[in-house]
């Protein structure tokens, strides 16, 4: 029997959504307007849909005209746990009022943190450093590869993302004139399975794992000079579209790299500590990386991020200069360790994992019904459906993507746009009926979009 939505974070479906104004509202385009006379850079799903939040709790949003919103992104993968969740949130204002930061000096807070990850992470993945920021954990990822190995390159995927730094863009999709006019040097990328768009297929049309992987082999022989330190990828791709690998892919990766005496880095910034319904996605195909990056909800909104080692590459940290100003602070350690707590005393592991089981069986059917759904996706709390302007061809269908976004917004539902893939990341601590009227709000959406674009 899965377990129950946390009673505290129980949605009244009579009282949210509610949306009382033309969105977004006269005082968040006045606050929008002041702020960004200022602030810039922001994100695409704010520049779609600029409201300006006031508060939130658990799996509601209010924004500052009073419109109360379903949370379908959890803070972007942030707040796994739900909004201002009062066990993490008393952590912290504990940790607030007694000890704010102290460097890397040791505390109480960071060595049961420690003992903590150790006791729950899979394998040997027992040595620990922290960070403020996934970049800067992702970052750090790549100086233990290089220290651990001696080797300097590195082999990432197309389309994974793994943030914005230059050696974080260097090994990701995304590219702006700002970064240069090349990765930095000793960055590859090649393709990863998609099951949904397949490069390789066997006879039978299904995907075809083994040439992905013969490919990796070939093209370190031939595309790089034999120096590879680390193999780095998100295990489902985030940004991309939570595009799920076939289930045979990581087990032969890690073979390969093991052949090749090459580490495997996951970069699960947003697939850990419970999203997927495990503490490492990872552990959904019984491997166990090298290093590993944690962070969103690691700390459930408060900015912690952990780089994860295993035992015979630990010491690899005491070479890198591995520490950092706000890295482990006792504020970030209280709310990290009080996530992880949660989880157990919640059971939430075995929620987010129920979750996606009737979230997949909702957004199949919705898929037999809708033309322009190509294809749905969950593990966990991590969703995606894409839309497609026909099945057969798979063409992306951007403008469709953009109007259901704005379309399910309207209605109530705050989310996550990525071009012609919906993505949705709701808290775990949803209950079953919430996450019910979160796929009706996007079926209505889809709806509504076929019938203005498909005439």
């Amino acid at each position: 029997m899965a377990a129950k939505a946390p009673k505290w974070a129980n949605l009244d479906l009579s009282q949210v959504p509610n949306v009382k104004t033309a969105l977004p509202g006269p005082k968040s385009n006045e606050l929008h307007a002041r702020c960004t006379k200022y602030f810039k850079g922001l994100s695409g799903q704010v520049k779609l849909f600029p409201v300006a939040f006031e508060s939130a709790k658990g799996c509601e949003m209010v924004d500052v005209d009073g419109n109360r919103y379903i949370d379908f992104s959890s803070g972007i993968y942030v707040t796994t746990l739900g909004h201002c969740h009062p066990k993490v949130t008393e952590a912290v204002q504990k940790a607030a009022g007694q000890l704010m930061n102290c460097h890397d000096f040791t505390t109480d807070i960071k060595t049961r943190l420690v003992e903590k990850l150790a006791d729950i992470l899979p394998g040997d993945l027992n040595g620990f450093q922290f960070y403020d920021s996934g970049t800067t954990a992702v970052e750090a990822g790549q100086r233990v590869l290089r220290a651990a190995t001696g080797n300097y390159e590195m082999i990432s995927c197309f389309y994974d993302y793994h943030g914005k730094t230059y050696g974080g863009v260097s090994l990701g999709h995304i590219r702006a004139a700002a970064y240069g006019p090349t990765r930095a040097p000793g960055m590859h990328m090649v393709p990863r399975p998609d099951v949904y768009r397949p490069m390789w297929t066997k006879e039978d049309g299904t995907i075809d794992t083994d040439k992905y992987i013969d490919f990796y082999d070939e093209y370190i022989s031939k595309g790089t000079v034999n120096r590879v330190a680390g193999f780095v990828l998100e295990p489902i791709q985030g940004w991309g579209g939570s595009v799920m690998p076939p289930d045979d892919f990581f087990p032969k990766l890690r073979k390969l790299c093991d052949d090749r005496g090459i580490l495997l880095m996951a970069d699960e910034v947003l697939t850990s500590t419970a999203r997927t319904g495990k503490w490492l996605c990872m552990e959904h195909w019984d491997v166990v990386p090298d290093v590993v990056t944690m962070g969103k909800g690691f700390g459930n909104g408060f900015p912690v991020t952990c780089v994860a080692v295993r035992e015979q590459y630990k010491e690899s940290f005491e070479s890198i200069s591995a520490s950092s100003s706000y890295g482990g602070n006792p504020m970030a350690c209280a709310a990290a360790l009080a996530s992880i707590e949660t989880i157990e005393e919640e059971q939430l592991l075995e929620r987010s994992t129920h979750l996606g089981n009737i979230a997949l069986e909702r957004m199949e059917k919705m898929k037999a019904e809708h033309p322009i759904i190509g294809d749905v996706r969950a593990k966990g709390c991590l969703m995606g459906i894409e839309l497609v302007k026909d099945k057969a061809t798979k063409e992306p269908f951007d403008a469709a993507g953009e109007m259901v976004y704005r379309k399910a917004f309207e209605k109530g539902l705050a989310w996550i746009p990525a071009g012609h893939i919906l993505r949705m990341s709701p808290p775990v601590v949803m209950e079953d009926e919430v996450l019910m009227k979160g796929l009706d709000m996007i079926d209505e959406a889809i709806g509504e979009t076929e019938k203005e674009l498909l005439k």
